[in-house]
């Protein structure tokens, strides 16, 4: 299967937390849309790795996706190196994607940033010739994104663009509440965590509407470019 846009995160929820809204949007039109999380997210301070697994599941359903594969990494100590970049490479190849989106260039988490990093070497390598990897015993055809963006996450970051995702806000908070184990429940006797307070949705809908008020709209997600971008014209530009 083709996609046309492939989100990776280093955990899984990163790209429901931060994109998810665009990924719905695109959805609505058609586009083919798929997520790859980097590890299991283990380390986390709520759930397990298998609770995150159930709960991806859960999302997945809810955005719809056309596919989500999870290279099982190991959280917080992935590094950037030819076994981490081969498996992207090979998940690029497969699913082809023309856009991809990729954690904040840095953030509170280091795992952030430096699966951001990882993410970009992949999609450069991934249209070398001589780099070859296979699929099935069956040997993959190079190919690499026309564009690479860095969703926005924890710390903020000045976008260079943002998307209107005001009529996607609600169906995007609702994948978000499927990773559940990862925020408050007054009946939990698990550690606290910055997106386990009572009060991170209303956070979380904050930073969505102070994207929007660039572009005179309710909600907004932000992003960065990993490079400058080509435009047919100004018409679409808000």
């Amino acid at each position: 299967m083709k996609l046309d846009i492939l989100a990776i995160g280093a955990h899984p929820d990163d790209v429901e937390l931060s994109c998810a809204g665009t990924l719905l949007k695109e959805a609505s039109k058609g586009k083919k849309i798929g997520i790859l999380d980097l590890t299991a997210g283990e380390l986390g301070t709520r759930g397990s790795a298998k609770i995150r697994a159930e709960e991806s599941a859960a999302s997945s359903k809810i955005l719809k996706l056309d596919a989500r594969e999870n290279l099982a990494f190991a959280d917080g100590f992935f590094t950037i190196d030819h076994d981490h970049i081969l498996p992207i490479v090979r998940i690029l190849r497969k699913y082809r994607p023309e856009i991809v989106f990729v954690n904040a260039p840095e953030d509170r988490h280091p795992d952030h940033g430096r699966g951001s990093k990882l993410a970009l070497e992949a999609c450069f390598y991934s249209g070398l010739l001589k780099i070859e990897t296979f699929d099935n015993d069956k040997l993959q055809q190079a190919w690499r994104p026309k564009q690479v963006y860095h969703y926005i996450q924890d710390r903020f970051i000045k976008p260079d663009f943002v998307v209107d995702v005001s009529d996607f806000a609600d169906k995007k908070i609702e994948a978000i509440k499927a990773f559940k184990s990862q925020f408050y429940d007054p009946n939990s006797n698990e550690p606290d965590s910055p997106i386990a307070v009572e009060n991170f949705f209303e956070y979380l809908r904050g930073r969505m509407a102070e994207m929007g008020r660039y572009i005179l709209c309710d909600y907004a997600e932000g992003f960065v470019n990993s490079r400058p971008i080509g435009l047919e014209s100004f018409d679409a530009i808000r």
